[in-house]
């Protein structure tokens, strides 16, 4: 379920663009590095107002996953990692980078400025053949597919434009939940995720344009903020529309969240059956998406861990019959940045079959 067996026959590797050389941006080229699948992907340009002195040493050092696994140095206009050259332009909107010139494709959009179809329609007609974004459209309707990996992928055709990866917190919670709920029914669900500060937020007190709650600094307080997560949820899972309710606090960490889940069930089941059961799809269908322990964790035990979910198994609690509560930790960088790996992978497989059965 959470792998896929799409192979490719193409001899030359997929040519990617990274819009946004942020948090993800940057995981997502360290990731792709450190793949066993890097020699199927090239990176050949990064779009990125800052300067390339900045680019390449926030490349080079990373204050949350250490140093990067290679040489990485700044030349010309370029970004040189390894030897691979990355051409790195400086635009502020996508009319402002020749995509088509770079013979791209995919462009993974990581800068988290494009939401609704009007705004993600600039990229294709400045020459994107096909856009991931690294966070939900605005509505189901703004994007061709919101995909979380090994839950549907086997919805891509390979003929989609504009794709979202969905969220981190999105692809934390679903495959939990899809199991849950395929196994025991899940009559209501509340999510309390627990997020690590983001660069939205101050490091002292500091103006925002909406929130005044994301006005106080992310580094004294736990401060709640609003969320999308329950949209995010029914989206993927359509049968649990109405019965997912979520919110969110901010942590003062710097990497790693949590999500608290309660739920009431259709069916009977003790904490140690749900136990049972996420640990029994850890290890089989989905291997490698979530992870299972009961071990004395604190958070930072999963900084740079590439599942989706690690299921906190000491943390499972029954509040009666029906009752249940669960704690899922994940690397809500790491985690992500490898799922847009993974849906990268699948996608481009998959158009790439379309092309040949075109040609």
């Amino acid at each position: 379920m959470a792998g896929s067996n799409v192979a490719s026959s193409r001899s030359n590797p997929f040519r990617i663009a990274i819009n946004g050389y942020g948090r993800i941006g940057r995981c997502f080229l360290r990731a792709l590095h450190e793949s066993s699948i890097s020699d199927r992907f090239k990176v050949v340009a990064i779009n990125e107002p800052a300067d390339l002195a900045s680019i390449a040493y926030l490349t080079r050092f990373d204050s949350t996953h250490g140093r990067f696994p290679g040489r990485v140095v700044a030349d010309d206009d370029a970004l040189l990692i390894d030897d691979q050259m990355i051409a790195v332009t400086h635009a502020t909107t996508p009319e402002g980078v020749d995509w088509a010139g770079l013979d791209l494709d995919l462009v993974v959009e990581c800068s988290g400025q494009y939401s609704d179809r009007a705004a993600l329609q600039r990229f294709l007609d400045s020459g994107c053949r096909r856009v991931l974004l690294s966070h939900p459209g605005n509505s189901a309707a703004d994007v061709d597919a919101t995909i979380v990996h090994g839950i549907n992928d086997e919805t891509l055709t390979g003929t989609e434009r504009l794709v979202s990866n969905a969220s981190c917190t999105t692809n934390a919670v679903v495959p939990v939940l899809d199991l849950l709920h395929r196994e025991l029914g899940i009559e209501q669900v509340l999510l309390t995720t627990l997020h690590s500060a983001m660069n939205d937020q101050p490091l002292i007190d500091g103006y925002h344009d909406t929130d005044l709650r994301r006005t106080r600094s992310a580094m004294q307080s736990i401060i709640p903020v609003s969320t999308g997560l329950a949209r995010g949820v029914e989206r993927l899972l359509p049968a649990l529309t109405g019965r997912v309710h979520a919110k969110a606090i901010r942590v003062p960490t710097h990497n790693v969240s949590a999500i608290d889940m309660v739920l009431t069930l259709e069916r009977d089941a003790s904490a140690a059956h749900i136990n049972t059961l996420l640990q029994q799809a850890a290890a089989g269908p989905f291997s490698g998406l979530i992870a299972w322990s009961d071990e004395t964790h604190a958070s930072i035990d999963f900084n740079h861990d590439a599942h989706s979910a690690i299921v906190d198994g000491s943390q499972t609690r029954s509040c009666g019959p029906r009752m249940v509560n669960l704690l899922v930790w994940f690397d809500n960088e790491w985690g992500f940045a490898n799922r847009m790996l993974d849906v990268s992978r699948h996608w481009l497989s998959l158009s790439d079959h379309t092309a040949a059965a075109d040609a």
